[in-house]
This record gives structure tokens, sequence and C-alpha cells, in this order.
């Protein structure tokens, strides 16, 4: 058994990227954090007035993070990546932010590497000519009830290509849960090629438990091994209380009509079951199936009114809009990427009164704020909580209530003519498969109630788009726009780095036919690997 001291402290702290703004007074953090989110929403007119309520601070700053991947390197190295890019892992024993069971079980872990280095151990550190497989690990703290010992799920990531027989790693796994007690299960994740993920698709239990109950406020749910959690138990909390509360859901269920929620990018239920332990009926949607298994278990022991289905959140909204399905809310919570085009759209074609959008970027929540401001959902509250103290990334949730489609911006107009700005993913004019279009929101606008497009942007295309106020105008500047000194100029970002100038010739097919097309380009700029072209 390995008893650790809490007094030790890492000395790397310089070097590890982990926790970027520690040096910083806690009040100075979160008052740069509502800044990111309010300058993030700035980007988009529509948005630029939406007040940003003050970050919810968390109690604990140190010691807090229940969930942590820590990397494997040479030199008996478990920690994270160095600051300035690159992956040059800085050893971080001590660790200030990882709970203290967590760092209890990386100390046994970084011991053990010490050991196996240089060898084809089993918990050597990852080289092709040694033989050493492990890459990192992955350790997930859980509570079965309030101020019950916490026990961890410790997860091996190994280089496939690497391993040998799995009774080596089944060995290896006994060991460490006889050096350190609170490990309650060890399971192995196989890292493949050369995937910038840290862990890879397939897991495998090698001893103990294969899942653990955790309890978050009134409901508990199963941890996995490598499911997503939030990495802290208090701010997890608060984050279940405002989306609760968004619905009303104690409030149906004591009347008797229970709210009925939509939660999409469920995981492992961990908000779905809070809203159902509150009363509400809950229908969770997550692709990931063992995430769908662990929740719809949860429910059932704990006799809650909770469906989860397994299925692309966008492909199981189309089947709801289709057979009529109603809902009080639906909950967002989806990766760092946000939400596609199509899923925001039918998220609005579902038609719930409300949305709790909760994200972990600034930069794509604003973006999908934006279309669903156009989609005709507007935000009620904007509430960003610090849910990784000590470093710059921020949870926000952010609550939407149905209201009109925002309206176009108007760069032009004449007494014939309105120039409008089209955004992307909406059609100039109505289609059956969308909600609305540039041209319903525009005859909202004084003079423009008979207006027809002049002309067409592709719906995934933004843009200029002239309107004119009277069909019987349509032709005049139809032939405006097709004469030979009209030119359309576009600006696009493309893969790669272009000539500095250049023509593309290639036959173009539409409607059965080829036209013959040439396309002329000059490079404006170059940005992360893509070219910004005039064309």
């Amino acid at each position: 058994m390995v008893v650790c001291s809490p007094s030790s402290v890492s000395t790397s702290s310089e070097r590890c990227g982990g926790c970027p703004v520690i040096a910083q007074s806690y009040g100075t953090q979160l008052a740069g954090k509502q800044l990111r989110i309010a300058e993030s929403l700035a980007r988009y007119p529509d948005l630029a007035a939406q007040p940003v309520e003050r970050v919810l601070g968390a109690d604990a700053i140190v010691g807090y993070r229940t969930r942590a991947k820590l990397m494997v390197a040479p030199g008996g190295r478990l920690g994270l990546y160095a600051k300035g890019g690159g992956h040059q892992v800085v050893d971080i024993p001590g660790c200030r932010v990882l709970a203290p069971a967590l760092a209890c079980v990386a100390e046994v872990i970084r011991a053990r590497v010490r050991e196996h280095e240089g060898t084809a151990g089993a918990l050597a550190p990852y080289d092709p000519p040694s033989g050493g497989a492990l890459r990192g690990v992955d350790l997930r703290e859980t509570r079965e009830s309030e101020g019950a010992a916490p026990r961890v799920l410790l997860t091996l990531i190994v280089q496939r290509t690497q391993v040998g027989e799995l009774s080596v790693l089944q060995a290896e796994a006994e060991r460490i849960m006889s050096l350190a007690p609170d490990v309650a299960g060890v399971a192995v994740n196989f890292h493949d090629g050369d995937l910038p993920q840290v862990l890879g698709g397939e897991t495998t239990l090698l001893a103990g438990a294969s899942s653990l109950p955790d309890r978050l406020g009134a409901s508990v749910h199963l941890a996995t091994y490598g499911s997503f959690v939030q990495a802290h138990r208090g701010q997890a909390l608060k984050v279940h209380q405002l989306v609760s509360r968004a619905f009303a859901v104690g409030a149906r269920a004591a009347e008797g009509t229970p709210a009925r929620i939509l939660d999409l990018y469920g995981g492992s239920g961990a908000i779905a079951l809070g809203l159902a332990a509150a009363g509400a009926q809950v229908h969770l949607v997550e692709s990931f199936p063992p995430a769908v298994a662990s929740a719809q278990a949860a429910a059932s022991s704990q006799g809650l009114a909770l469906r989860a289905e397994c299925g692309d959140v966008a492909t199981v909204l189309r089947t709801l809009v289709d057979r009529g399905a109603r809902y009080d809310g639906v909950v967002v919570n989806p990766p760092r990427r946000g939400m596609s085009p199509v899923a925001r759209e039918w998220v609005a074609r579902l038609g719930a009164e409300a949305v709790a959008y909760v994200s972990c970027d600034p930069d794509t929540l604003a973006r999908d704020l934006d279309h669903f401001r156009r989609l005709g959902y507007a935000p009620r509250s904007v509430q960003p909580l610090d849910m990784i103290p000590l470093t710059e990334e921020v949870e926000t949730v952010v609550i939407l209530d149905r209201a009109a489609p925002a309206l176009p911006r108007v760069v032009h107009e004449t007494e014939e003519i309105l120039v409008v700005e089209k955004a992307a993913h909406e059609p100039t004019a109505p289609q059956g498969e969308y909600s609305t279009s540039l041209l319903t929101r525009a005859r909202r606008l004084a003079g423009a109630d008979a207006a027809v497009p002049a002309h067409r942007l592709d719906v995934g295309t933004s843009g200029l788009v002239i309107l004119v106020r009277s069909p019987s105008l349509l032709s005049k500047w139809q032939e405006v726009l097709a004469a030979a000194e009209t030119r359309k100029v576009y600006v696009a970002a493309v893969r790669g780095v272009t000539p500095s100038k250049g023509a593309i010739t290639r036959d173009l097919r539409e409607d059965g036919k080829m036209h013959p097309a040439r396309t002329r380009y000059r490079r404006l700029a170059v940005a992360s690997g893509h070219s910004i072209l005039r064309v």
C-alpha cells in the first residue's frame, strides 16, 4: 500500500500546460472567463448586446479534479504536455488540482512506470525499440453517496501493436489494486496508429469492477472506463440545477404534469438522470452504445422515467420531427466542436418552447447561438461557470426561448432593392426541409413584404443577396446581374496552400447538362493550412 503525502508540491508548474493562469488571483481568472464569453458573442451582431452573467466560481479550486488523462514518457514521467505546443511530457508529482484519491493512484503508477522502464514490461513507457507500450492513463473518481469514500477506475492506455499477452496486463492490474486500495477496477484501452486522440476505440476490463455508481445530487449514474464526466463535481451539480430550473422541472412535477425533456449528446446520463430524479420524463440520445447502456441501467435501478436511445443526433431528431414528437424542453450538451448545422435545424423544427445549451467552448457556442437566433430561438440567459479552475476554459449554460427569427442585416437599400446579408446554413428562399429562410426573415423588414430575390446563394454559402421590393422589378434586375459588365466575387477558404493566383477551367454539370466554366482566383492570405481566395 502507498501512503501519499499531501504536502508534496510539483516543481514543474512553470512548464506544465495544465494550469496556465495559476499565477492570477481567482477574481482575475473569473473576470477573464466572462470577458472571453462576451468577446465570442460580440462577433455576431444579433448577439453583441446579449448580457453575460458573472461567472459562477467554484468552492474548491485545488484538489477538485475527479477525471484526468495523464501521459506517460521515459524517465518515469507522468503528467501533461508542456506549454508552447509539441508533445514534451512534464512530470507533475504533487499536482495541486487532482483530487487526493487520483493523486495517490498517480503516484503508484509513476513508481511502477519507473520500475518497468527500459524493459518490455506491461507498464514500460511507449517505445517501439524496447517494446514499451504504455502511452498514458485515464483516472476517474466516483462516490456512491455523499460523504462516501472515493473509489477510482483506472484505464491503462497502450499502443495496440506493442501489447503482448493480455495476462501480463491483468497481473499488473491486480498488482496496482493491491498497492492502491482506492482502485476498484482496471481496464486497458488500445490506441491505434498515430491517432491524435488519447483514447482509442476499444476498451477491455482487466480486473475489478466493470462500472461504479457515482452520485451527483439526487441521482446516481454509472461511471465506466473512459466515459465523459465533468471535471468538477460541485460545478457539475450547479449545471444540473440551472437546467432543471430553466424547465421548471420540480414545479411541473408537483402539479402532476411532468416536463417532457429531450437530452441530446446525453453521454451516460449525468444530466438526464438528474432531471428524471426531479420528476421529468426524459428521452436521452447518445451515439456511444456503452454510455447508452449505462444510462438505461442506472435509470432502471432507480425507477426513473428515462428512455435512452443510441443513434446519431441529427438522424434521431429527423425521425422525431417526422412522427410529430413533442417536448417541453431540449438539452444539448455537444462536444467542443458544437452542434452540426443539420442538428440545429432539426432542433428548431421540433418546436420545443425552450432549449438549454451546455457548452465548453465559447467560439462554437456563439456560432451555434447565432444560427439558433435565425431559427427562432433567443437567449434568455447566458450563465458561465468555472468548471476547470486555474485554466482559461469556461463552461456556459445558455437558456434559449422561442422568439421571432432575427431580421437580416441590410447593407444597402434603394426604392427598388435591398441588399441583405445571408448567413451560411440557410436557404435564400423557402425550402421544405428548412424551418426558415433569408427571404422569410427579410419580408419582415419595412417595405419588403413582397420582396423576391434577384439571385440566390447556395444554402452553405454566406454573402450578399439582392432582393427586389416588388416582383415587377425582377426581370430588370436579373438583366443587370446577367450583363457582361457585372461580376460576382466570392471569398473562399480552401484546404492547402494554393499558388498566389491562377485559373481553373472545368466543365460543370447542372440538371444533367454540362456547362463550360472558368474560375479565376487570387490568394489573399494563408491561415492554419488553408488558403483564403478571392474568386
